[in-house]
């Protein structure tokens, strides 16, 4: 070719020097690899082809082969074995190797034969005293093997016959032999014959019949017959299916047991016992499983196959009926039996506790009778979008919560610690292997239980028929003097992973111990020094304090590796560690309040023993702010913070709050004139109906004076503080008949108000919102509250230790009671209880039925804790409510919980000590030509320190209108306190003159007086002339 002049027809060269064509070299690769896995497909199904090819061939030859020798069975022993005699199960005979050879379970007319065998079997037996030469012969050791081999085929046999016809025999297969004569029954019968433990083959034809899996046959026979369980009750006879069951089971594990070990899968606890209900229908196979022997060997089986984390559960029926859960109530209801007995092992209660705190773990939480649920909560369970939540069968979560009552617990706990001493010769000894796996699975254990079943029964048991507190207390005190806590056996690794070895102990110790707190008097715990000695009690509380402070602050939360555990529960349950990390947290900050609330009644350690030691400005910059740690720990262990901080992030906090409300409103909306005569009255008409924002904004007060004119003075904030302080004085008299004084002239609500103020809930309403606007407006009121009302502003509940600061004699009486060696019922005490108020009295029950319910030595611990609930909580119910109503417009819940009833009571009215001087002096400013080392203000400290404390508080009332300092110190009075010189120069009529203040601005007007008795005279005239704001 020429060149046409067109350059895009110009050729084009490749200058890698390979032309355009080629192949690539990865499509190439591809297409090589493509065809060699289609090759080898190929020759797969050739293979899988002859294979099967084979298979039938070997299939339809055996079938002939069978059909062969079924022909010769009918011509030898006839189609219904009429020609059979005892010589024809002998060894020298083929009827036996004739009949396993060909009998097919399916064919009627071999089901028939099996049956009439089965039939002759029974009948040659009973007839023959040597049964063994039935099948044997004169010569048993030299036919054994042949003998052995056809009657493990001949049982295999009748399981299958039974399984596979199960359907057509369920209304069969839980008859009795004596009662039937129905096939089933034979060949169940027969089979109880051959597997006689005392026969020599029985243990090899046993271990025969499960490696064919013949108790997941035997599960799905139990299932079909339990489907007629409803309409045929138990005649009491033991069935012979039941009797094939406690044959296979009563050789094994015992000598000379030569069985294999088989897969756990399908052996007979987890293929017969997660049937639900097992023991209802099966009551002597329950006893023969009970035996110490067979149940100590099932349950280290089970606990090998906990150990090793094996998902094995059968999951062929309903979700109401977890494998899990059925199998816990079946071995629970047997076990306790077994527990009880003076001889159970050690070992066996270690494998027990393992097992099942394994499958509690997997367990969704249950409710009791009553409704109530376990101590579980709902953050404890994660339910993810793809899950299925899982309720158990009420029945069997009856099942399961009445197995674990008070009996199991207590002899559970008693067998693993039997051996364990309370009282060691010295602390410094590390706990034995023992003592550690005792702790390590009692703890365990009760962990679990405490999650999942409710706790209304148990925990009084634990507490007082178990030495549980004792023997946990002693392990955790020597592991924390030698600051080694040991760790816990491999076996509970599912539940703690890499946990620290306090973890455990702490989430069972706590929630026993507190329990007991709420039982004992001050008596046995300040003097007899019960539960636990005063000096343990120190140390158990810097125990707590650094488990606290670890879990909350330094980790919280972590992940550590564990193993492996049940995947079928309800939901997604959180991860075991969380889980227990979490409830340690709860149960432990739940203690350590309540002895808090001890040291508060009286005072055995340091407030400081309490504080952790890592607070700091950093840590409390960082409680202030929601979503951090630090204010994580302010909610839920507000005690590890000193005092003094949590009241500057709770005025903090107010401040905020009073801020925000500020800049949505300029100007004061709320102004209202009282009659100073008429306080109260006044107050509660104009202000009981303000909203909560109008609560939180500012109120104006003028006074009116009794010839009724206005007071001078304008309202800046004094006239208010004043206003807040007559008020709550007027309201709280006792006079009043809102409230009563206990003999330590402490305040609570009167529970007969209704008899004298007709609307006495709404007084109660408004008082406690009145309280929370001077707690929110930072100040003092001298209102002495008792500590069990305080508790109700944090919404907790009264026990009988709270009972003395209401009424003592009362509190003597009960104790009385409760420590009465004699015969309570001939003191003729009833469940019932006589109220006094105002002369007219009235007789309430303390249960229905009381009148007629006598206080004996058995319940008398029941009557005491009723007759404290009732003067401590009910009989205030109505006020405490209303008042709490009131009180929490302005004050949250959040910032009440952040201190104990003390310290509640300490924001409310300030230290009950002595005013302060010096530090008021400290934290004074001088304006007018005053100074510090001026001799007028010299004089005047001198004479502020000679007043009596009255007058002192006088002082400050007159000046600052609150008659208490800030409870922090006078640093944090805003403004600062402060001394202006008042009348000019120092002239007779400026002299003359008394001392005024400005309370808005907490500022005293001093004439220069010349004298230490003028200065003191005129104050003194100044701060009772009671003549209000007139003097201003």
């Amino acid at each position: 070719m020429f060149f046409s002049g067109d350059p895009t027809n110009r050729k084009r060269v490749d200058l890698r020097g390979r032309s355009s064509k080629e192949r690539d070299r990865q499509k190439l690769l591809e297409q090589t690899r493509l065809e060699r896995n289609r090759r080898l497909w190929l020759r797969q199904q050739n293979s899988a082809a002859l294979k099967i090819q084979k298979y039938l061939r070997g299939r339809k030859a055996v079938e002939v082969e069978r059909a062969k020798v079924r022909e010769l069975f009918y011509q030898s022993y006839g189609k219904h074995c009429e020609n059979v005699d005892r010589h024809c199960f002998g060894p020298d005979s083929d009827f036996l190797r004739q009949l396993i050879f060909f009998v097919n379970a399916r064919d009627i007319n071999d089901f028939s034969i099996l049956v009439e065998t089965c039939r002759l079997i029974q009948h040659f037996g009973r007839d023959s005293r040597d049964f063994v030469g039935l099948f044997a012969g004169m010569d048993y050791l030299s036919n054994h093997s042949l003998v052995v081999y056809r009657l493990k085929r001949l049982s295999f046999a009748c399981i299958q016959a039974i399984h596979q016809n199960r359907n057509q025999l369920k209304d069969q297969l839980l008859m009795t032999g004596e009662e039937s004569s129905e096939p089933a029954t034979i060949l169940l019968q027969a089979l109880v014959l051959l597997l006689d433990p005392k026969l020599p083959w029985a243990c090899k034809t046993v271990g025969y019949l499960m490696q064919r899996n013949a108790f997941s046959l035997f599960r799905e026979v139990i299932l079909t017959a339990k489907e007629n369980m409803n309409d045929k009750g138990s005649s009491g006879k033991v069935s012979a299916l039941e009797h094939v069951l406690a044959c296979m089971i009563s050789h094994v594990g015992q000598s000379p047991c030569i069985c294999s070990n088989m897969d756990p899968q399908w052996s007979f606890s987890f293929q017969i016992l997660t049937i639900p209900f097992l023991w209802q229908k099966f009551p002597y196979l329950k006893q023969v499983f009970a035996s110490r022997s067979l149940i100590q060997y099932y349950t280290n089986q089970m606990a090998l196959c906990v150990q090793n984390h094996a998902n094995v559960f059968p999951t062929d029926i309903l979700n109401e009926f977890p494998g899990y859960a059925c199998i816990l109530g079946n071995i629970l209801e047997t076990t306790g039996a077994a527990l009880s007995q003076p001889d159970c092992s050690f070992e066996m209660a270690l494998d027990l506790a393992a097992v099942t705190t394994f499958l509690l773990e997997a367990l969704p939480p249950i409710k009791s009778s009553s409704g109530e649920t376990s101590t579980v909560g709902e953050d404890d369970m994660i339910v993810g979008d793809d899950s299925v939540e899982i309720i158990l069968d009420d029945n069997l979560q009856q099942q399961i919560s009445n197995a674990i009552d008070s009996r199991f617990l207590v002899q559970l706990t008693n067998v693993l610690f039997g051996g364990i001493s309370t009282v060691h010769a010295s602390h410094n000894e590390e706990p034995e292997d023992k003592e550690v796996a005792a702790v390590a699975a009692a703890c365990a254990f009760l962990h679990v239980t405490f999650n999942t079943l409710p706790l209304e029964r148990i925990m009084t048991a634990l507490a007082y028929r178990t030495e549980l507190v004792q023997v946990l207390w002693n392990f955790m005190k020597r592991c924390h003097q030698n600051q080694k806590w040991s760790s816990l056996p491999e076996r509970f690794s599912f539940l703690l992973g890499d946990a620290p070895g306090w973890l455990l102990p702490l989430s069972v110790f706590c929630p026993v111990y507190k329990h007991m707190l709420m039982i004992v008097d001050n008596e046995e715990f300040y003097e007899q020094e019960k539960p636990l000695y005063l000096k343990d009690v120190r140390c158990l509380i810097v125990i707590l304090r650094q488990a606290l402070w670890q879990l909350l602050w330094v980790n919280p939360l972590a992940h550590p590796s564990s193993g492996k555990s049940i995947s079928n529960t309800s939901g997604q349950k959180r991860h075991p560690f969380e889980t227990i990390q979490s409830r340690v947290g709860t149960v432990a900050s739940e203690l350590l309040s309540q002895l808090q609330d001890w040291n508060n009644r009286r005072q055995f350690t340091p407030p400081s023993d309490f504080h952790a030691d890592g607070v700091n400005d950093y840590f409390i910059s960082q409680a202030v702010m929601e979503g951090t740690k630090a204010h994580d720990i302010l909610k839920q262990a507000p005690f590890l913070i000193p005092f003094t901080s949590r009241v500057k992030i709770f005025t903090s906090q107010l401040a905020s709050v009073r801020q925000r409300q500020e800049a949505h409103g300029v100007f004061t909306r709320n102004r209202f004139r009282i009659r100073r005569d008429h306080i109260l009255e006044d107050a509660y008409n104009q202000m009981s109906a303000l909203s909560e924002e109008d609560l939180r904004g500012l109120i104006r007060v003028t006074f009116v004076n009794e010839f009724g004119v206005e007071e001078a003075g304008i309202d800046g904030g004094g006239i208010f503080k004043d206003f807040m302080e007559n008020i709550t004085r007027a309201a709280f008299d006792v006079q009043y008949g809102l409230f009563k004084e206990t003999a330590d002239h402490l305040l609570y609500p009167n529970p007969g108000s209704g008899m004298i103020h007709e609307q006495h809930l709404q007084f109660f309403h408004f008082l406690g919102s009145l309280l929370a606007k001077a707690m929110f407006e930072g100040i003092l009121v001298d209102i002495p509250f008792a500590t069990f009302f305080l508790s109700k502003l944090k919404q907790k509940y009264n026990y009988l230790n709270d009972l003395p600061s209401l009424d003592p004699e009362l509190y003597r009486h009960l104790i009385f009671l409760k420590h009465h060696k004699g015969d309570l019922s001939e003191l003729e005490l009833y469940f019932v209880i006589v109220n006094n108020e105002y002369g007219e009295q009235t007789e309430e029950e303390l249960l229905p039925g009381g009148k007629n319910i006598r206080v004996t030595n058995e319940n008398v611990i029941t009557f005491i804790h009723l007759v404290s609930n009732h003067r401590l909580n009910f009989q205030i119910r109505q006020q405490s409510t209303h008042f709490l109503r009131g009180f929490q417009q302005l004050m949250r819940k959040e910032w009440i919980d952040m201190f104990n009833e003390h310290e509640l009571q300490l924001l409310i009215s300030g230290s009950l000590d002595s005013l302060d001087v010096d530090d008021l002096r400290h934290n004074t400013n001088y304006a007018g030509g005053y100074h510090g080392e001026h001799y007028v203000i010299e004089m005047f400290w001198e004479v502020l320190k000679s007043f009596s404390l009255e007058n002192q508080k006088k002082i400050l009332k007159f000046v600052t209108g609150c008659s208490r300092g800030p409870l922090l110190g006078f640093k944090y009075l805003e403004p600062l306190f402060c001394i202006q010189r008042a009348g000019g120069s120092a002239s007779e009529e400026a002299l003359d003159r008394l001392p005024t203040s400005a309370t808005c601005m907490n500022l005293l007007k001093l004439p220069p007086y010349r004298s230490k008795e003028q200065l003191e005279t005129k104050l003194l005239y100044a701060i009772n002339a009671d003549a209000g704001f007139d003097l201003s």
